[in-house]
């Protein structure tokens, strides 16, 4: 009897890409070493310190990509190539805007309070400055974000795993989570950063030469932009060219038709409210730089990422908008019809434009590598949101306030126990994901609800001593039910209606100003903590030598904290300027 090729044992439906055995080959190379990492990892961990901060040892380099391989995940991915065939430069704000300058602020500023006050998580940091109120509303809001975004990053590898195997979408999940499940319950936090170190360069790889082989496709760069005017020309209801290839005023990716206030709602939506609130006060981001070994490491290692994240544009956004003028799927949804496929089975959507640009540019072997650089990102997304998930849950919620004073060993068993509780849920929270075309929509929505507000608190908190416990936990819910009812009546109500990613601007900017507005009353109208209680956790409370490393003086100068930063904000702003 002939044997079947590999993809006919185990699909039971046509896929999307037509893979081949040598492909397969990459992708199970791949998940030897991912799990070998795990396996090796476990024999590190002997204290919940160990599992869920890496024993706080690793050096900045290390965490430093982690840190960005921790987001290079759903949203990086698919969100921006998504994002980037809708609206093509513009995209490019997300980084430049609403990343850079939020993440050298958290280096150079927030993280000395982080590291230096040994705090185990984010929401400790606000029990230490505000109490168990607001510790319990930022625990419990940020454990359930994390269970919708691991669910984004699960559904989008069971996109993969389905439009490589044709499997069901509830095998897929299952099976997707079962990977990302072994090496993080094995090996814990040191697992899933040196797993976020490899598949760094892993989705490099694999999305460098797809960028370089579509632009090649469609006439380099030049002809990118002239098939895109030709597009836009020919199809009255899309983006105009103009805005299409100018990343300045934004006003598809902002929904503003004034260029005026597009540019106020990057600026101040994106830059600064979703920004500012994403990175400086998520915990899967400043977890990986508290696991660093210095206070100078914890403070490099968002500036370290920062370097590599200002061109993660080119092999992302770019890929997208080469897709809406190469692969005829999505030109045709860009078009406006409906489109028939897709990588679920249930229609073509955006999400879908990096997967079609595989099938269309790369041959077998390098497809291989692209669907493996593709799983690493998803992979590495997903287990920054369970690990993430998992201390917070063992230390902020139980053994806070469910069971106290037990061994170590208790709690540690009990984030082994969250790590798989949390991977189920997300297997259903996946689901929710899949209703989004654009899984940007989705995250921005999410950011806006839970981040914004936390920004809000955290920096009125930090640089006023006079704002009170209260305040802490009454403006995070005001500024959170403030966004939640924006959106409502936006989405349910039809009051308004903003296209793009106007609605989550404006939600989260809603949400940051409540917080602030109303921290503010309470504040006045509550009993402050004293300085001696403030010291270590408020800017003016705290002694300067707490803040720095003796050390760094001795480095050369591009190895200390604020030079470094001050070369990343001028290359960002010549990127900003260029494009």
């Amino acid at each position: 009897m002939n044997a079947l090729p590999l993809p006919a044992l185990v699909a039971t439906q046509d896929t999307l890409i037509q893979a081949n055995p040598l492909d397969y080959v990459f992708i199970l190379i791949y998940f030897a070493f991912v799990l070998g990492i795990g396996l090796m990892a476990r024999r590190s961990v002997s204290s919940s310190i160990d599992f869920f901060l890496s024993g706080r040892s690793l050096p900045a380099w290390v965490t430093g990509l982690a840190f960005i391989s921790a987001n290079l995940g759903a949203v990086e991915i698919m969100g921006m190539s998504a994002t980037g065939a809708e609206f093509g430069m513009p995209t490019v704000h997300y980084f430049w805007v609403g990343a850079i300058p939020a993440m050298l602020f958290l280096g150079v500023v927030m993280m000395p309070f982080y590291y230096g006050s040994k705090v185990r998580s984010v929401p400790e940091f606000m029990l230490r400055r505000f109490g168990p109120g607001a510790h319990l509303v930022n625990s419990l809001s940020f454990a359930l974000a994390q269970l919708l975004i691991a669910g984004v990053n699960l559904y989008l590898l069971a996109s993969i795993v389905h439009a490589l195997l044709g499997w069901p979408q509830w095998l897929a999940l299952i099976i997707a989570a079962a990977i990302v499940l072994s090496y993080i319950t094995l090996g814990g936090l040191s697992a899933a950063i040196y797993n976020e170190v490899l598949q760094f360069f892993v989705i490099v790889a694999a999305l460098l030469p797809l960028t370089l082989l579509g632009l090649h496709r469609v006439g380099g760069w030049s002809g990118m932009e002239d098939k895109i005017t030709a597009f836009a020309d020919s199809n009255p209801g899309v983006t105009p060219a103009a805005e299409q290839l100018n990343s300045w005023p934004g006003q598809a990716l902002s929904g503003f038709d004034n260029p005026f206030w597009s540019v106020v709602g990057i600026v101040f939506g994106l830059g600064f409210v979703l920004s500012f609130g994403y990175w400086t006060t998520n915990f899967v981001e400043v977890q990986r730089a508290m696991a660093s070994n210095s206070i100078s490491a914890a403070r490099k290692t968002p500036i370290i990422g920062a370097f590599p994240k200002m061109f993660v544009p080119f092999i992302t956004i770019v890929p997208g908008m080469v897709a809406a003028v190469l692969v005829s799927e999505i030109f045709r949804l860009k078009g406006g019809e409906a489109v028939p496929g897709g990588a679920t089975g249930t229609g073509v959507k955006y999400n879908d434009a990096l997967l079609y640009l595989m099938r269309d540019v790369l041959p077998n072997g390098m497809l291989g590598l692209a669907i493996t650089g593709l799983l690493a990102a998803f992979m590495a997304g997903m287990a920054a949101n369970i690990s993430a998930f998992n201390t917070v849950f063992s230390f902020d919620l139980w053994q806070t306030y469910v069971i106290k004073d037990r061994e170590d060993s208790y709690y540690l068993g009990i984030g082994r126990l969250a790590t798989v509780g949390a991977t189920v849920i997300a297997i259903f929270t996946a689901l929710i994901a899949g209703n989004f075309g654009n899984i940007m929509d989705y995250l921005q929505t999410l950011f806006g609800f839970f981040n914004a507000p936390l920004f809000a608190t955290f920096i009125l908190g930090m640089f006023w001593k006079r704002m009170t416990s209260t305040a802490g936990w009454a403006g995070l819910v005001a500024g959170t039910l403030s966004a939640v009812a924006l959106w409502s009546a936006s989405t349910f109500g039809g009051i308004f209606t903003l296209p793009g990613q106007g609605l989550a601007f404006v939600a989260a900017s809603t949400a940051f100003v409540v917080d602030i507005v109303v921290s503010i009353v309470v504040s006045l109208a509550t009993t402050p903590k004293t300085s001696a209680e403030l010291k270590g956790l408020v800017y003016s409370e705290t002694p300067k030598e707490d803040l720095v490393d003796p050390h760094e003086a001795t480095l050369p100068l591009v190895q200390r904290t604020v030079p470094l930063a001050l070369i990343a904000l001028g290359m960002v702003l010549i990127l900003n300027i260029l494009f």
